[in-house]
């Protein structure tokens, strides 16, 4: 009988949703904990259950993320998948750290303050860069969106576990936020896309994140969509 346990954010969203199937479906947990504001309608059933923090503030989330871990007895992985989804455009800068950096960051530190937790499996986007441009537009693939997610790859690695893996998928195919019409031609152009920037499905990112937890690696690595298609081949 496996002892791992899951920690889960994010699990809500699109990715979020497919990742906690695969992680139910791998049967390599005997717990998967989701935190999240409230419980989800329908709830979920085992061996998936809720960790509570309706005000979720940093210092909130990082000490149920904390307790949530000491408790169990076995190994534990930690996987974040939040982020804004949709609606950046509309956001100031701040707004968009509040969730992508601050609460990303809190998650990482409630994790590494346990002291039960080595690695820690993180969805962040094609083109992070810390270093881009913080002013314009901050719609997905603009410099100032990279921004974020850049500081927030950072923010993970500083105050997380020993290891972190991140994922920087390309457009996301099936997530309720991609266009029904882009998501059908991305496919059609693949073979004439640079392979780390072709698009992805929720379940292949998931299936990634997986495979990496139940081999983890000795350090902390960027997987784009080659690394992360040669995870799911088990290679």
């Amino acid at each position: 009988m496996t002892d791992r346990m899951a920690l889960v954010l994010g699990a809500s969203g699109s990715v979020g949703q497919a990742l906690v199937e695969e992680l139910v479906r791998s049967r390599a947990f005997a717990r998967i904990v989701a935190v999240v504001r409230r419980s989800p309608e329908p709830a979920w059933g085992a061996p998936v259950v809720p960790c509570l923090v309706p005000d979720m503030r940093p210092d909130r989330l990082a000490q149920a993320v904390e307790q949530a871990a000491q408790v169990w007895h076995g190994e534990v992985t930690g996987f974040s998948v939040l982020g804004v989804g949709a609606g950046t455009a509309r956001m100031t800068i701040d707004e968009h750290r509040a969730v992508d950096v601050e609460l990303n960051a809190a998650f990482a530190r409630g994790l590494q303050a346990s002291g039960k937790v080595r690695h820690l499996a993180f969805m962040s986007a094609i083109g992070a860069d810390a270093t881009a441009r913080a002013t314009g537009s901050g719609a997905a693939g603009m410099p100032r969106y990279a921004r974020v997610k850049g500081e927030a790859e950072a923010a993970v690695m500083r105050e997380g576990p020993p290891v972190v893996s991140i994922f920087r998928p390309a457009m996301i195919l099936g997530s309720r936020h991609t266009p029904a019409l882009l998501a059908a031609l991305l496919p059609v152009f693949a073979p004439l896309t640079p392979a780390r920037f072709r698009s992805i499905r929720t379940r292949e990112i998931a299936q990634a994140m997986v495979a990496a937890a139940l081999q983890p690696p000795a350090r902390s690595a960027v997987y784009s969509y080659p690394e992360m298609m040669r995870l799911i081949a088990g290679g």
